[in-house]
């Protein structure tokens, strides 16, 4: 009943925001680097920075520092959403937020100070892959349930986190899905980086979580597709001499979305159940060992890595075709 009165109140509270947005002229407008093609309600993805407080209201306020940092990031995303901030206040901002989470895990020791450091980059940069990687319907909605669901069902032998924190976050994605899964056009609303970054803070929490107390870094393997696609096409671009902060349509399923012409759903589906099939098979076929995670880890690398490349070599051409029409 808990949950289902959660859900209402999340309904209500994203319907809200559609009359806010659409008042206040939140809009996502389109331009050639865009995979959409109509104007836009922009940052419906606040749902799940509501569900966060939902569920401290309903569960007790039990990790008021990861509530502290996400409400920070989130609400300074929002303003970027609104109007462009400069990239160096986003993200002091960013390593603010990510060092109140660690602070709520209790790894900031100043004895492992190099470690914190490290984990702090790596932490700041996950959240900002998982934004570079919202750009087609559904998929930071679809992919986000393809790494909640096996993090709760981690967590329900070990308790590594309250589960209640992730089944909200989960029902949160689910709301904003029925706005936002839907076929290129009928998008109600983009999650804008508020939704992005604010999704990816909390599984960095529930993830990190985990991490600490398993001793097991492996569990990364949680994020590995976005991490392959974002990464490798990092490296395209600068392969390229490209501005790394220009916006782009180089990546993996933008090229699947618009220059192969398959369906967003169906992108973000694939996107979606290819890491749900890689971590539950991590989860349940893979020997529990340091060994087996690591080579498992390796192999999916590799796999993933070559499927990464063999695909551009095939499909890039059309993405310097239509490059070429916006030069002309």
């Amino acid at each position: 009943m808990t949950y289902l009165i959660i859900v209402a109140v999340l309904l209500v509270a994203e319907l809200l925001y559609f009359r806010i947005a659409d008042k206040c002229n939140i809009i996502d407008k389109p331009n050639e680097r865009s995979s959409h093609s109509n104007i836009v309600l922009r940052g419906g993805g606040i749902v799940f920075l509501i569900g966060a407080w939902v569920w401290s209201i309903f569960y007790g306020f039990q990790y008021p520092w990861f509530l502290a940092g996400l409400t920070l990031v989130s609400v300074v995303s929002f303003i970027d959403d609104i109007r462009s901030l400069p990239d160096s206040a986003r993200l002091v901002v960013q390593f603010i937020a990510a060092a109140l989470a660690f602070y709520q895990m209790d790894i900031l020791h100043l004895n492992l100070w190099w470690v914190v450091l490290l984990a702090l980059v790596v932490y700041v940069g996950i959240t900002n892959v998982y934004n570079f990687m919202d750009g087609i319907n559904g998929i930071t909605a679809g992919y986000s349930l393809s790494v909640l669901i096996p993090l709760m069902f981690i967590n329900n032998g070990s308790m590594y986190v309250d589960s209640s924190l992730i089944i909200v976050s989960i029902l949160s994605v689910l709301v904003f899905c029925f706005f936002n899964f839907r076929p290129k056009g009928k998008a109600k609303c983009f999650a804008g980086d508020v939704g992005s970054i604010s999704i990816a803070f909390i599984i960095l929490f529930v993830l990190g979580s985990v991490i600490i107390k398993t001793q097991d870094i492996t569990y990364l393997l949680f994020l590995i597709v976005y991490g392959v696609d974002a990464c490798l096409t990092i490296c395209h671009r600068i392969m390229l001499h490209e501005n790394l902060g220009e916006a782009h349509r180089k990546h993996v399923y933008q090229i699947m979305a618009n220059e192969l012409k398959i369906g967003h759903t169906t992108v973000s589906s694939f996107y979606m159940v290819l890491q749900l099939v890689i971590s539950l098979a991590f989860i349940y076929l893979i020997p529990n060992t340091a060994l087996a995670h690591w080579i498992y880890l390796a192999a999916v690398l590799a796999v993933l890595g070559i499927a990464y490349i063999l695909f551009k070599k095939k499909y890039y051409h059309l993405h310097e075709e239509y490059l070429a029409t916006l030069d002309n």
